[in-house]
C-alpha cells in the first residue's frame, strides 16, 4: 500500500547522549528520550551512560551529583552530573559501573 506510515515502535526511544567533562572527575551527561511519560526513564538512561563512560575511562564507580529533567514536545531530557572514580566514592547515590552496565543491558537501556 502506498501512503501508509509504519507504526511508531512501542516503548521508549533513546535519542542520544552528549557528554562533557566539567572539571576533574565531574562529567555532565545530556540525554533525550521519547515515547514515555515517565521522567525517570531519562534519569536511568543518564545513569547507564555514566556507568559506561566510567568503564571506558578505566574507572569502576560513579556517583550522581544531580539530575534535572525537563519535557518538551513529548521528549524527556535529563541534564545529569556524575563523579567518576576508581574507588567507591562516599555518598548514597553511588554505582558500581560494571554492575550498572550489565543491569542496563538486561533492562534494554543503551549505554552509549
Amino acid at each position: 500500500m502506498t501512503g501508509c506510515a509504519a507504526p511508531e515502535p512501542a516503548g521508549p526511544r533513546f535519542l542520544g547522549v552528549e557528554t562533557a567533562l566539567l572539571e576533574g572527575d565531574l562529567v555532565q551527561f545530556d540525554v533525550a528520550v521519547a515515547g514515555t511519560d515517565d521522567p525517570t526513564v531519562a534519569e536511568e538512561y543518564a545513569a547507564c551512560a555514566a556507568a559506561q563512560y566510567a568503564l571506558i575511562r578505566g574507572q569502576g564507580f560513579t556517583r550522581r551529583v544531580r539530575v534535572n529533567t525537563t519535557q518538551e514536545g513529548g521528549t524527556w531530557r535529563a541534564d545529569a552530573v556524575y563523579t567518576i572514580s576508581s574507588d567507591l566514592p562516599r555518598g548514597r547515590a553511588t554505582l558500581d559501573a560494571a554492575v550498572k552496565v550489565a543491569d542496563c543491558g538486561a533492562s534494554g537501556f543503551p549505554t552509549v
